[in-house]
């Protein structure tokens, strides 16, 4: 384990016309977790935000936010996750 995390979502702000269905009835909402460098004024360095398009992202489209949280521990060894190929 390299991190430990503590993050609050909004669930009232959740687009309900964005979940995606899965088998067995499961069902998911993707989102964006970032963790940043610096903490802000109420101790969070994470944002949780909705997935953007390419489109959007080109067009500057301001970021639907969810919630918040901070970094609780790490040992520093954050690595990227490997992308497993599809065959």
């Amino acid at each position: 384990m390299s991190t430990i995390a503590t993050i609050s979502i909004d669930l009232n702000k959740l687009d309900k016309s964005k979940i995606v269905h899965g088998k067995n009835g499961s069902q998911y909402y993707n989102l964006n977790i970032s963790v940043n460098d610096q903490t802000d004024q109420y101790g969070n360095n994470i944002q949780v935000t909705e997935p953007q398009t390419k489109d959007q992202r080109e067009a500057k489209a301001p970021r639907v936010f969810y919630g918040n949280g901070a970094v609780r521990w790490t040992d520093g060894k954050i690595v990227v996750a490997e992308t497993k190929p599809k065959f």
